[in-house]
């Protein structure tokens, strides 16, 4: 995480009440039960700012800049704000403004893979006196066939999978390029937290059974950077969701009068081998 929001995370875990929070990482879910699918179904996703290890505190989210569908077939692009719902999201500490989205099957029906691209409202996390923008993509992919999941999609900053997000068996590894205005972006800071708990879309809530317990608190979210060439590696120690994010990493650095940092979310589904 960039050194100010570090040092200030640092300085607040010497309350009671923030040492929890210091040790998470903040995170834009696009989240949906299911990226493989045998063929097309309508799309039910949660969209959250949230510490997803934790499962909260869960942030306020203003409404998106934009959420687009980029098909698999000729990379139509489908504006897909006309079918977000604002929510109150419950998680584990609070309510907070999210969104749901129900994407009919019919925007899916083509073999191959859809990318989902989140622009959110920049957030201003009062604590540290920063706006966070985190870019966010989710691949769908519908009967198996290989698609244009690994095309970059031109967003100011964003991860490109090398792997193909929705197909990954635990234990294995998932590489992908960091990128800010199509350039890899060499030794990117990085945060990865795993989903650590059910996501329960119909209620807009959280599960309150943690799947694992970190033995301390800087397990909760881990970290890595890019190499020279923008790539970054990451093991997939256990089945479900993982974020990766890379932060800081666009040209644009104020808003509002205030520091911004830019990041790029991607989102990875894991399976057991049974």
């Amino acid at each position: 995480m960039p050194i100010k929001r570090r040092l200030l995370q640092a300085l607040a875990t010497a309350t009671f009440s923030c040492m929890t929070c210091a040790a998470q990482a903040h995170f834009q879910m696009l989240y949906l039960d299911e990226t493989a699918l045998q063929r097309a179904a309508d799309l039910d996703f949660a969209i959250v700012f949230t510490h997803p290890f934790s499962g909260g505190p869960t942030m306020n989210m203003g409404e998106p800049r934009a959420f687009n569908l980029i098909s698999a077939q000729g990379g139509k692009k489908t504006d897909l704000r006309q079918y977000l719902k604002p929510v109150q999201w419950q998680s584990r500490d609070n309510q907070a403004a999210a969104y749901r989205a129900s994407i009919p099957r019919e925007l899916v029906r083509s073999l191959g893979d859809h990318i989902f691209v989140l622009e959110p409202e920049p957030y201003l996390e009062k604590e540290e006196d920063v706006y966070i923008q985190q870019f966010t993509k989710l691949v769908v992919n519908v009967g198996g066939v290989p698609g244009n999941g690994s095309e970059p999609q031109g967003l100011p900053v964003e991860i490109q999978p090398l792997n193909k997000p929705y197909a990954n068996w635990t234990g294995g590894v998932f590489r992908a390029v960091v990128l800010a205005d199509g350039k890899p972006v060499p030794f990117a800071e990085i945060e990865l937290e795993y989903v650590n708990h059910s996501v329960d879309i119909k209620d807009n809530a959280f599960g309150k059974q943690d799947s694992v317990k970190a033995p301390q608190a800087s397990f909760k979210s881990l970290s890595t950077y890019s190499d020279a060439q923008g790539v970054v590696t990451i093991g997939l120690p256990r089945a479900g969701w993982w974020g990766i994010a890379a932060l800081n990493i666009g040209a644009t650095k104020t808003y509002k009068g205030k520091p911004l940092s830019q990041d790029a979310v991607l989102w990875v589904q894991v399976r057991d081998m049974k």
